[in-house]
């Protein structure tokens, strides 16, 4: 997929339970606009911490653009569902969080 030169902006709109982020994923081929929820619990089990959720959510898109055209995400969704859409998400989120 094109993930690898996308450009993803997460910029966090609203604290508290859940987290919300808008996110503009851009290539070549122009942009999408997204809002990404995520609860607190999520961020902690994805990152233990270590990462700030903006950094979380970001590593959350570059997972899906390795397996979707940025025009097929959700243009809402959870951070919870990405696992239901691919079962070796959270086996494989540590990559993607490293190179975040």
């Amino acid at each position: 997929m094109a993930g690898n030169d996308a450009i993803i902006e997460v910029r966090q709109t609203a604290g508290g339970e859940p987290l919300k982020f808008a996110v503009t994923v851009r290539d070549t081929a122009g942009e999408t606009q997204h809002v990404v929820t995520m609860a607190p619990a999520t961020w902690q089990e994805l990152t233990a911490g270590a990462q700030t959720p903006a950094t979380c959510v970001e590593a959350g898109f570059r997972f899906l653009l390795h397996r979707e055209a940025k025009e097929h995400i959700l243009a809402r969704f959870d951070m919870d569902v990405i696992g239901h859409y691919y079962p070796d998400f959270r086996a494989r989120f540590p990559d993607y969080l490293r190179s975040a």
